[in-house]
């Protein structure tokens, strides 16, 4: 029977959030501290993202 190459990349689905544009490491924790630095209800969902989109490099 003969190997079968997968590549798996193409099969799994992004594990990062969808509604965060590409951005550096650097770049991401800058956005962070300015969503943050004054309290905004109405921004939970990008600080919420933002960390989500952190969390998932540190993995």
């Amino acid at each position: 029977m003969p190997d079968i190459q997968i590549d798996r990349a193409q099969l799994a689905p992004s594990i990062l959030p969808a509604d965060v544009p590409d951005l550096s490491d650097d770049e991401c924790l800058a956005c962070l501290a300015r969503a943050v630095e004054t309290p905004d209800s109405a921004r939970l969902d990008e600080v919420a993202a933002l960390i989500g989109r952190l969390a998932v490099t540190i993995e």
